[in-house]
């Protein structure tokens, strides 16, 4: 029983697998490199750099490759995907139509984003705002004359010190909007920055310059977001009405029971600032330490999603291959609505720990039921018709006068307070981009650079 509990608990409490989480490439690939330094040194002069021969050599002094597994994630190598229906419903048919779909590897989290990992990002604009605000020691100023946050100290800033406090005053909740005369932060005062490029819009440059068009600016190619990053808390009231949920309000995001929860109340385009910030947090951790960088994390695409929910299960409809929803010994094996008026029958009345239950093949843990997932691709009812066999993936970034049919995006697994439909691993859904639920969570990917991790 120990053992199992150190299993399941091994992304949120800590164990890391393997030294720091960097993976070595292949014996045959170091092989080259120290060969080719070997050459560099043959034909070098001592002390006089390298010398040109006319062999065709590449660059020397490429940095040694050593692949770094984020922690909490697990790799998901490449492999092919049968998307469609696992059962025989005709109307189903209509949206999830059978075919296959090749996936490049990538790194995914065991888990959804638990309430203490969002907390983190929410604590780090905190602190960010302040920063600039309090300026130096919390500041310094770059080479370039640029204004950056002074991360040693605004780590160590004194929330409880009224000397501090007096002068981050604007961060907090007016004084006569104050409940019991609480001094809170104010939630709409926590805005993220964040930029992305629009790769699609870029490569279209291309197609112009031959139609002797001018190419668009480089400046018109980054999209700029400041993104609210407080998770909206009244979901839970909102989503239900004539139900009593205002404990979940109170106390769902802060209280450390639900620590290990899955965060919820968060749209599609704060789910993705999260993955912009931890991006930006880990590759310059990577970069101050002398290691090369990850690609980005980001929400699954559609594709990517189900393949790794399935888990290798390639025809199953659950992550556990089906196709009931309970083991041999009657117990329910996921987080759902199994009956009418009977939530409580799998174990959890709302959400479950993020780590609940088993994981699938892969070692995911709640890829169905529990919340429901943001994904990257705008719903369409017949994607499946048109998007390309090769990591299937529907682009789409609505602008604010769109209708909202555009402004659809793709959400998979079902929910705590959903049917069982909604939780098989080919099911597809959608929820509006700007929408927070109590019932939609989300996990990140990194797509991995390379053909295997043991290659």
């Amino acid at each position: 029983m120990v053992g199992e509990e150190a299993v399941r608990g091994r992304r949120l409490f800590g164990e890391r697998r393997g030294q720091n989480g960097f993976v070595m490439r292949g014996k045959k690939v170091v092989g080259q490199v120290l060969g080719m330094v070997m050459v560099v040194g043959l034909v070098g002069s001592c002390g006089q750099g390298v010398r040109i021969t006319g062999e065709l050599t590449g660059v020397p002094n490429r940095p040694v490759v050593e692949y770094y597994i984020p922690f909490g994630t697990v790799y998901i190598p490449s492999g092919v995907l049968y998307v469609g229906p696992s059962d025989r419903d005709v109307n189903f048919s209509l949206t999830a139509r059978s075919r296959r779909i090749s996936i490049q590897g990538f790194f995914m989290d065991e888990t959804e984003i638990t309430n203490n990992e969002y907390r983190q990002f929410v604590y780090w604009v905190r602190d960010s705002l302040a920063a600039m605000i309090l300026g130096d020691p919390y500041t310094i100023e770059d080479e370039e004359g640029n204004i950056r946050v002074n991360w040693e100290m605004a780590m160590q800033i004194d929330w409880q010190n009224p000397e501090i406090i007096s002068q981050l005053e604007e961060m907090f909740v007016p004084e006569e909007d104050r409940f019991w005369g609480r001094r809170e932060i104010n939630t709409g005062y926590l805005v993220y920055y964040w930029e992305e490029i629009d790769w699609r819009k870029a490569a279209a440059n291309r197609a112009r310059i031959q139609q002797g068009l001018e190419p668009i600016p480089r400046r018109e190619l980054i999209i700029r977001h400041n993104t609210p990053v407080y998770p909206d808390t009244l979901v839970w009231v909102r989503d239900f009405a004539y139900s009593y949920n205002e404990p979940m309000t109170r106390n769902y995001f802060w209280h450390p029971a639900f620590d290990d929860y899955p965060v919820v109340g968060v749209t599609w385009e704060q789910a993705r600032a999260f993955c912009a910030w931890r991006t930006r947090l880990l590759n310059a951790w990577l970069v101050g330490i002398g290691r090369l960088p990850v690609d980005e994390f980001r929400l699954p695409t559609e594709a990517e999603w189900e393949y790794a929910a399935r888990g290798g299960r390639l025809h199953a409809p659950y992550p556990w291959g089906g196709p009931y929803v309970r083991n041999a010994k009657g117990c329910i094996l996921l987080n759902f609505k199994p009956m009418r008026g009977n939530y409580p029958e799998d174990g959890g009345l709302y959400t479950v720990r993020a780590d609940a239950y088993y994981p699938n093949d892969f070692g995911l843990w709640n890829t169905v039921g529990n919340v429901a997932e943001w994904t990257l691709d705008a719903y369409d009812e017949n994607a499946y018709s048109f998007t390309h066999d090769l990591n299937s993936y529907l682009p789409y970034i609505p602008k604010p006068d769109d209708p909202p049919t555009l402004k659809r995006k793709v959400i998979r697994g079902g929910s705590w307070k959903d049917i069982v439909y909604f939780c098989q691993t080919g099911t597809r859904s959608y929820e509006y981009m700007d929408s927070a639920k109590s019932f939609i969570g989300f996990r990140c990917v990194s797509t991995f650079l390379g053909r295997s991790i043991n290659d």
